[in-house]
């Protein structure tokens, strides 16, 4: 039987011929480790110029941009009711008043630079009381319950529907196997609550650093790809039938990691020739920059991301 225009749709190719075509983008975690409490986060928040984030993009040939949602402490920057509900927190508490994520994929569009949030499987489990609410809190590798997993799934999903097809995917961090005890039904709750929202969005679910590309989570439409230098090279477009994508941090620190840091691992010259060659096998890679609180990138990071963009061609 010939297929159908709607099977076709639902090839990996199809799905991920968005993603594929953009080459290469930029990751920046935005967060409120530095932050005292919520009026500070808020204040943050406040400050942020989304204007100046989509212009730096522009003007460096990124053709996509994540941004994180949240990570371990429960201040989110977007609001989120659900949240709220569970955490019996009131609004902008926890959750930021300011929607930044909406604002983002505004000004985003007006450039034609495509939307990715950043969400995680453990939930605020660093603060005992609201991860206590949601039933999760250290020591994390108890692992996750059902329990925990929806009502964290129910905070998405309002994300999710919110947003809909302004999203164009989702990297899930923490989604540990071995450590939290994550399995594929449990993830799946994940994978249902984004594509409430928009069911062509792509989902990647995070199993930690691996040596090379993995498919982890049978339905993801992406690899998480999270490795701390840009030097592996996909063997091909699909790893077992999902888009290669590598993660890494252009940043220093002590650990040679690099995440969030100021500081270049690698210079311009060196980046757009990996580059180049990850999008030569079909693959496709994020950057992860510094970001100021004002919505600044790290000057010497923002060049080498311009180099990127001049050598792939993203770049007039």
């Amino acid at each position: 039987m010939k297929p159908t225009a709607s099977d076709e749709l639902e090839t990996p190719e199809s799905r991920t011929a968005r993603l594929h075509d953009a080459r290469w983008g930029v990751f920046n975690h935005y967060l409120g480790y530095d932050c005292a409490n919520a009026a500070e986060w808020n204040a943050k928040v406040d400050g942020l110029d989304v204007e100046k984030v989509a212009d730096q993009l522009e003007r460096c040939g990124a053709r996509f941009y994540f941004f994180t949602l949240m990570q371990g402490r429960p201040f989110l920057c977007a609001p989120n009711a659900t949240f709220d509900r569970i955490a019996g927190t009131r609004p902008g508490e926890a959750c930021s008043l300011r929607d930044v994520p909406a604002e983002l994929a505004e000004a985003l569009a007006k450039r034609g630079i495509d939307l990715y949030l950043y969400y995680t499987g453990d939930g605020p489990y660093k603060d005992d009381a609201i991860g206590g609410r949601f039933g999760f809190t250290e020591p994390r590798d108890v692992g996750v319950t059902r329990p925990f997993v929806e009502k964290w799934a129910a905070v998405l999903e309002e994300y999710a529907v919110r947003y809909g097809n302004a999203v164009k995917g989702w990297w899930i961090d923490g989604c540990y196997a071995d450590y939290l005890k994550y399995t594929d039904d449990l993830l799946a709750l994940y994978a249902d609550a984004i594509r409430k929202g928009n069911p062509a969005a792509l989902v990647a679910m995070n199993d930690g650093v691996k040596p090379y590309y993995e498919k982890y989570y049978p339905g993801e439409d992406f690899t998480c790809g999270e490795f701390t230098d840009f030097y592996v090279i996909p063997r091909s477009r699909f790893i077992d039938g999902a888009q290669a994508f590598l993660l890494a941090p252009l940043g220093l620190d002590e650990k040679n990691d690099g995440w969030a840091r100021t500081g270049c691992k690698r210079d311009g010259a060196y980046m757009g020739d990996f580059v180049s060659l990850v999008n030569r096998s079909g693959g496709v890679v994020a950057v992860d920059v510094k970001i100021y609180p004002d919505g600044s990138f790290d000057p010497g990071q923002f060049e080498v991301l311009r180099a990127i963009g001049r050598r792939t061609g993203t770049l007039a």
